[in-house]
């Protein structure tokens, strides 16, 4: 019996080329180097954005902190309003106290430097701040200048000057003075304290 093999034989395989080692080798490395690069990259990547959540973190804890600052800084803002405020009124309470006393003080301190001096009676008297000017009549040049000097000596008045003295010509017969001095006038309250002594 002859038996007829219907189905086609295969031909043998011929032997493959065989890969170099050193090229696997080169191949297996530089896949394993690509490996291990996007690891790191990965953990780096990794570590960068959790540091950037931490920081955005930190960044709405602080707008937070401010705005709750915000608040507190209006409120200072307020208080110090209010303190400009009332240091204001102080000052205007202190200088209405001096100047309820002042005014009696003035004219206390005048009248004892014009009892003081012979010859000497005022006419009129102007007040501007602390400037007074005085205008009067003086029986004699003399009594004009120990009236300045009265003034000086009290020590409620500083810096006198006189601007003008001149004779009296509507009563030619009787020798009269007509004066005008400009004096400031130094409260008690803001003259300089003697210094003390130990």
């Amino acid at each position: 019996m002859i038996r007829i093999n219907l189905l086609r034989q295969e031909p043998p395989k011929k032997p493959g080329r065989a890969v170099p080692a050193g090229l696997a080798v080169t191949v297996v490395l530089l896949i394993g180097s690509v490996v291990v690069a996007a690891g790191f990259l990965w953990v780096v990547l990794n570590d960068k954005e959790a540091q950037i959540e931490k920081a955005q973190a930190q960044v709405k804890n602080l707008k937070q902190e401010i705005a709750s600052l915000q608040g507190i800084k209006a409120q200072v803002d307020s208080l110090n309003a209010q303190k400009q405020v009332l240091d204001r009124q102080l000052q205007v309470l202190d200088q209405l106290r001096q100047n309820r006393t002042g005014g009696q003080e003035l004219l206390d301190s005048l009248a004892g430097t014009v009892v003081r001096t012979d010859g000497v009676w005022l006419t009129t008297m102007e007040k501007k701040g602390q400037t007074l000017t005085l205008e009067g009549t003086a029986g004699s040049v003399n009594a004009v200048a120990n009236f300045i000097t009265e003034l000086k000596r009290s020590g409620s008045f500083g810096k006198v000057e006189i601007s003008e003295s001149r004779q009296d010509e509507r009563n030619p017969s009787v020798a009269t003075f007509l004066f005008k001095l400009t004096a400031e006038f130094v409260p008690t309250q803001s003259k300089p304290a003697p210094p003390a002594t130990s």
